[in-house]
């Protein structure tokens, strides 16, 4: 059974149908990546299996159980963390505060491992560390997507949905980034990863969507995907 099962699913905003039926599943232990043109719903996918959106149809299940609709909060307490698109920090408040808050679901009692989990996820981000006492906000591009990741790995996610992560970012940093969606992934996180760099995204995976407007137009391993000639001339801008 696939850790995260989505079916028939359609979401609206308002009288504009953004998703037509999409349905995806992702593997334990595996990166899934979900690639498109801007505007293909990639994001919209993400924010209905976060529970911030609601699905107008279709169903979404989580390690079995059926999540559509179920509150972005308990959501997050089942074992999904979304790291979203354009970061989503907390400007005003620190980096510590901000780490703070990735925990908020996650019982009392779980305080020593939630400490542990913490420097886990700063010996991720080592740069973080340095910066504990800085505003948020005041933090580099590259700096405040490392954040929210560090933030979504507190709630100690069994899936982690990752938006664009590498939106905005210098190259350098982007491997930097790719580099540690692989450590989290091999140190037993499951990852369904939303990016517009298909070349990145096909290399860090293990099965790939192409989603164009609204629909799933392929699917494969992103091995397959990323020798794909479709994929080469519309993705990779090769051919």
């Amino acid at each position: 059974m696939p850790l995260l099962e989505v079916s028939n699913l359609i979401v609206r905003y308002g009288a504009i149908e953004a998703l037509h039926g999409v349905s995806l599943s992702v593997e334990q232990g595996q990166i899934a990546t979900l690639i498109g043109c801007n505007g293909a719903g990639k994001s919209t996918t993400l924010r209905a299996v976060s529970g911030l959106l609601k699905p107008a149809k279709g169903s979404i299940r989580f390690d079995g159980k059926e999540i559509t609709g179920v509150a972005p909060h308990e959501i997050v307490r089942l074992g999904v963390a979304h790291s979203p698109e354009g970061r989503g920090v907390f400007p005003q408040m620190t980096v510590d505060e901000n780490l703070d808050l990735g925990a908020f679901a996650r019982p009392r009692s779980e305080k020593d491992q939630i400490r542990k989990d913490r420097e886990k996820s700063l010996d991720l981000f080592p740069r973080l560390r340095e910066r504990l006492k800085q505003l948020a906000g005041t933090l580099s591009g590259g700096e405040q997507q490392m954040l929210a990741m560090a933030r979504a790995l507190l709630a100690r996610p069994r899936l982690l949905l990752l938006d664009e992560p590498s939106l905005g970012l210098a190259p350098q940093v982007v491997q930097t980034i790719f580099q540690i969606i692989r450590d989290i992934n091999a140190a037993g996180t499951t990852i369904l990863l939303v990016e517009q760099n298909a070349h990145m995204a096909l290399k860090v995976a293990h099965h790939g969507y192409v989603l164009e407007t609204g629909r799933i137009a392929m699917s494969d391993s992103a091995r397959v995907l990323e020798a794909s000639d479709e994929v080469r001339k519309a993705y990779l801008g090769i051919g």
